[in-house]
């Protein structure tokens, strides 16, 4: 059972100090993750010592293995490396439930994602509306993250830029970045040294930073103005990159929704466009009779 759902299940049968730090476990996940014990207690209203026996009560033998586990529920912090997570696959070709396996973990992935970023994906997209150009980059795993928002942000707003360093144009793209823009930035653990370097420009620029990551406590959430968290858990080899989908695809919505009747006509313009150019396929009429 996940760690949420056992303290709400137990919840009236905990002592009234027990209560108070499962109130903050639920509120605060994030904070759980990525904050010291002694910093969780002060906020919590309470002492190490009964952090300590909140975990052992709850089955854990101290407080780091309960911090684990809520990190690992919330998909952050995977330390494993690809080549013994690939060794866990080998030999489950005849394992039907594998497939099965994988679609639970993402639909808890993207349940888990959900919940964190309500207001979050809000917040970021009234910063990048305000922004007077928005850059985007996402390097390795998360060039797709980045391609596919800035293709569909494109659509209804024109100073929106991929920043991808090709042909070895990283610097020049990133003397692109001027004060009063913002910057969109995606890299999961472990993180992308071309994510940190563009992160790193956009702040000594003067950007505003969104960075769409797994940890509030990534070295891109530590320069961000704003932080988008995605769930990366995984069966397979790899981390997942499912929820980073669904986020950049909400962040995209609400833009669209928050730019008014105007968005309507732009998006119109540029589909027509695509048609006219041939660049997408007209879909053939019925045949006559």
């Amino acid at each position: 059972m996940a760690v949420k759902d056992e303290l709400r299940e137990r919840f009236a049968d905990l002592s009234p100090a027990l209560q108070q730090v499962a109130k903050y476990l639920l509120d605060h996940p994030n904070d759980i993750v990525t904050n010291s014990m002694r910093t969780i207690g002060t906020r919590a209203r309470s002492t190490p010592a009964t952090l300590v026996r909140f975990a052992q009560h709850l089955g854990y033998p101290g407080w780091p293995q309960l911090k684990e586990a809520v990190a690992g529920e919330m998909g952050l912090g995977s330390t494993e490396a690809y080549g013994d997570r690939a060794r866990q696959l080998v030999g489950r070709v005849k394992d039907h439930t594998l497939v099965h396996e994988l679609f639970d973990v993402q639909r808890a992935n993207l349940d888990v994602t959900e919940r964190q970023n309500v207001d979050s994906l809000q917040a970021a997209a009234a910063l990048l509306e305000k922004a007077g150009a928005v850059h985007a980059a996402g390097f390795r795993a998360c060039f797709p993250l980045a391609f596919s928002f800035v293709y569909v942000y494109r659509l209804f707003r024109s100073s929106v830029h991929l920043v991808d360093g090709q042909g070895g144009s990283l610097e020049m793209q990133q003397r692109a970045m001027v004060k009063g823009d913002a910057l969109v930035i995606v890299s999961f653990a472990p993180y992308s040294r071309e994510a940190l370097q563009v992160t790193e420009a956009a702040k000594a620029a003067g950007c505003r930073i969104v960075a769409i990551t797994d940890s509030a406590a990534s070295p891109l959430s530590l320069l961000a103005d704003e932080t988008i968290l995605f769930a990366i858990r995984s069966p397979s080899f790899f981390p997942s990159v499912t929820s980073g989908f669904a986020v950049t695809e909400a962040l995209l919505e609400l833009l669209a929704s928050r730019a008014g009747k105007s968005v309507v006509k732009r998006i119109d313009r540029s589909e027509m466009q695509l048609f006219e150019s041939g660049a997408y396929l007209k879909t053939p009429g019925p045949r006559g009779g």
